[in-house]
């Protein structure tokens, strides 16, 4: 009975800390990503746009996404306004932006 309790615990937290993941990359791409890929702007990929993402994901690869994002390519200057992102953190993004 204890190991059941404490895997449903375990699992409880599994679950809330992938939700803080998720509200966290929510949260700065509305503050650093939000301004062009909600809009099309620039000719940035758009939010939810699946096909245009899995189009760009299958020619490029997510680490050559990755390495755009962090360098910055045409209009979207390095980093996409987010100084503060790691090289996951911009993964995570661009994989909240592709679905």
């Amino acid at each position: 009975m204890k190991t059941l309790i404490k895997t449903s615990l375990i699992a409880m937290l599994g679950l809330a800390s992938a939700s803080l993941v998720h509200a966290d990359i929510a949260q700065t791409y509305n503050k650093s990503c939000a301004t062009c890929h909600d809009s099309g702007a620039l000719n940035a990929p758009k939010k939810g746009d699946s096909a245009t993402w899995q189009k760009l994901i299958q020619q490029k690869g997510q680490a050559a996404l990755v390495k755009a994002a962090h360098d910055g390519k045409h209009q979207m200057p390095a980093m996409g306004l987010c100084q503060s992102c790691s090289d996951e953190d911009l993964a995570n993004l661009i994989d909240y932006m592709s679905k």
